[in-house]
């Protein structure tokens, strides 16, 4: 998993309330057993006009010129910002991998739905908590300001504004020790590599017939 510290990037708008999970990435593209191939279907039913469907040519898809992330002036944004509730409806950890691989780093919004949000920090993205007048406020700055930035300061744990304004949020501790070190669950585990191999070599001493 990445490791993320410091994160300036431009700013995109997600301007609803409720977005789910099937929104993020249809169901369709849940049926692939890997774990990449899924930024190019982030918000698939919007970002294109055509039905999208795993291992489909998307030279050949028809683009929606009115969909956000279409426009422009987001093209290599990495910090997403979005109304409340965002990743509500089925559980998927797709949602998450999708955001990830099409290049967002941060989600801004006022809540999460629960396992979504979870979800999040288990694959290096961070979800960040602002109050919904901030949140607010940062929709307006960015659709003033086109090629709007913002810094994300996990260790010190604020959104930095470009007129030096600083937001703080708050992370559990555990989730922002393994961001800032990249480790995600199995990353967690390789910590102690040695220590399972020489459990492992002391077990099949003991107990032979095990490596049968």
């Amino acid at each position: 998993m990445e490791r993320f510290t410091l994160l300036k990037g431009l700013v995109a708008p997600m301007d609803r309330e409720n977005v789910d999970t099937d929104a993020i990435i249809p169901k369709q593209f849940l049926k692939s057993i890997r774990k990449t191939g899924f930024g190019p279907h982030l918000f698939d039913a919007d970002r294109y006009l055509d039905t999208g469907y795993p291992g489909m040519d998307l030279n050949t898809r028809k683009i929606n010129p009115d969909f956000v992330l279409n426009q422009a002036r987001y093209q290599g944004a990495s910090i997403l910002i979005a109304r409340k509730n965002f990743g509500c409806g089925s559980s998927r950890e797709h949602a998450p991998w999708a955001l990830d691989q099409y290049g967002f780093r941060a989600i801004i919004a006022p809540s999460y739905a629960d396992i979504f949000f979870n979800n999040c920090f288990k694959n290096g993205l961070l979800p960040i908590v602002l109050p919904e007048a901030q949140v607010a406020r940062l929709f307006d700055e960015m659709n003033a300001f086109v090629g709007y930035q913002l810094t994300v300061d996990l260790e010190r744990q604020v959104v930095c504004k470009p007129d030096g304004t600083e937001l703080p949020f708050e992370v559990q501790a555990f989730r922002k020790y393994c961001l800032i070190n990249g480790l995600d669950d199995i990353g967690l585990t390789l910590r102690y590599a040695d220590k399972i191999k020489l459990f492992e070599a002391a077990r099949l001493t003991q107990q032979p017939w095990l490596a049968a």
